[in-house]
């Protein structure tokens, strides 16, 4: 199968999204794009040369990584529940994947689903018609059907991979990638990957149940002006949804999705996993969430972590208690241990309940599932909070194009959408962005919305405000406004979405263009 060719016949909206789009290229191309009318020939397509030339010009060692990603159904134990669900092999999450900075990636994807399915790689800058969005970059992967992934791993940090059609994310297709950076300054004894998600597919119905009952509308949301930390009484489950998720650090409704259980590389609570090393040990954690509706609160109990890196780009160092990681979020912390066994603690913010492991370095007795160290009301630091490190941040430059974009919509009806508009697979360029290849770009988040949303830019890395972290995805609380910087140096056709999968499949989503 090309990676130019956009057919996708005989597919339904839900095929495409979780932040996915249109009906195909040709639609994408041949629509208004921003208030004027746009030929198929102004917008740079995936296929078009300058994807091919910025590719050939990135700094590669010749190295390649070459895998294979089968998607297919697989059964999970939950401790002692068994879900069934969807993985790339028969692990949650599937095997890390990691290289060298400047290695190329060769991934074939084998689908042995029931459904269509495509890949996302989410982190990596890589060339667009690698990126995985169906109707946009590539045709969707058919049931019985192969595609070879294959691009150049440019720039290094804590990455993952995930579907990109429909409600897939929020099953287990999902697998930590890891670029190395071959001048790492950091020093260290040991290195974990801590991937955390929500849980409900095979024990909670399947994400598109929850979809379909939450487009039916909540009747004014659940738990809007709500607040706290979701630690009393809790919120009320109300069939697959949750009525009164609530946290001040959320600024409100903290998730509106049930689900039955919280993992820690795949594991839950009453079956937790236990790293091990020496007492003393200086550690790097490298967080993930891969949620589908859930921020999570992280803390170690009795330890401090040192802040290092977010969405694989480096950061002033800075002391935390916990971490507050959004859906699609990444967060490198260093700690050095003391003796004994501690909670590792993932409170799923606002709803009242943690995923936990187990983090042993002595003997004694493991500690309680139920645990809440303390350290989970100190120091609670945001990716706002961070400063990019020197060597990370944008040269100075005023913005030449500014978008300014306004997240729009309620719980009420469902109607998530950017600047009034829910994205619409027959008018997909209805939420593009125009850029040129060259720009110092500007997006304008302003979250109109009571809800928090965390937004997500394919294809680029953005610095939040003057100094500000680099990031490719951002929490935005009600009512705030975040500038976001780039440089247009990778042609293509990119989406930028709320990385809650509800809301983008929903139709908060949108594509920032390069013109031709």
């Amino acid at each position: 199968m090309s990676a130019s060719a956009f057919r996708v016949p005989g597919i339904s909206r839900r095929d495409f999204v979780g932040g996915g789009t249109a009906l195909g290229g040709a639609v994408l191309l041949g629509a208004c794009s921003g208030g004027g009318g746009q030929t198929r020939a102004s917008l740079i397509t995936p296929d078009d040369a300058r994807v091919g030339a910025v590719e050939d010009g990135r700094d590669a060692t010749g190295r390649e990584h070459r895998v294979t990603l089968t998607a297919a159904p697989t059964t999970l134990d939950l401790a002692g529940t068994t879900a069934a669900t969807w993985a790339y092999g028969t692990s949650v999450p599937g095997d890390e994947l990691r290289v060298g900075a400047g290695d190329t990636v060769v991934a074939e994807l084998v689908n042995d689903l029931p459904d269509p399915t495509s890949v996302h790689w989410h982190g990596p800058a890589l060339r667009n018609d690698m990126d995985g969005v169906p109707g946009l970059t590539q045709d969707a992967v058919a049931p019985g059907e192969r595609f070879t992934y294959r691009f150049v791993a440019a720039n290094p940090g804590t990455h993952w991979f995930h579907p990109h059609v429909g409600t897939q994310l929020d099953r287990g297709l999902y697998v930590p990638f890891v670029v190395e950076d071959p001048d790492e300054p950091l020093s260290y004894d040991e290195e974990w990957v801590g991937v955390l998600d929500d849980w409900l597919d095979g024990v909670g119905g399947t994400p598109d149940d929850v979809l379909d009952e939450l487009l039916q509308g909540m009747d004014g949301g659940s738990g809007h002006g709500g607040h706290g930390s979701g630690d009393g009484d809790g919120p009320m489950r109300m069939g697959r949804t949750l009525m009164g998720a609530a946290s001040d650090y959320l600024g409100g409704d903290a998730g509106d999705v049930y689900y039955p259980e919280y993992l820690v590389n795949g594991r839950p609570a009453g079956d937790p996993r236990t790293f091990e090393v020496a007492p003393g040990a200086r550690v790097r954690v490298r967080f993930v969430n891969a949620g589908g509706d859930t921020a999570f609160r992280v803390a170690l109990g009795g330890h401090t972590m040192t802040v290092t890196h977010t969405d694989g780009y480096p950061v002033e160092h800075r002391e935390a208690d916990a971490l507050l990681i959004g859906m699609g979020e990444r967060f490198d912390v260093l700690v050095t241990l003391e003796d004994g066994a501690f909670p590792l603690v993932a409170l799923a913010e606002g709803k009242g309940r943690a995923a936990f492991a187990v983090v042993r370095t002595g003997g004694g007795s493991a500690p309680e599932a139920d645990t809440r160290p303390e350290e989970l009301e100190g120091r609670v630091i945001v990716a706002t909070d961070l400063t990019a490190d020197e060597g990370a941040r944008l040269a100075e430059a005023d913005p030449e194009v500014e978008h300014r974009i306004e997240l729009t919509g309620g719980m009420a009806d469902f109607d998530w959408g950017l600047n009034g508009r829910r994205h619409d697979p027959e008018d997909p360029a209805g939420n593009a962005f125009r850029v040129a290849e060259g720009q110092r770009v500007r997006l304008t988040f302003t979250n109109a919305t009571d809800m928090w949303h965390p937004m997500h830019l394919h294809g680029h890395h953005f610095q939040v405000g003057a100094d500000g972290p680099r990031k490719d995805t951002v929490i935005l609380l009600p009512g705030q406004t975040l500038s976001c910087d780039f440089d247009a140096d990778n042609p293509g056709l990119w989406m930028t979405h709320c990385h809650n999968v509800y809301h983008g499949e929903a139709g908060m989503m949108g594509v920032v263009g390069y013109s031709a």
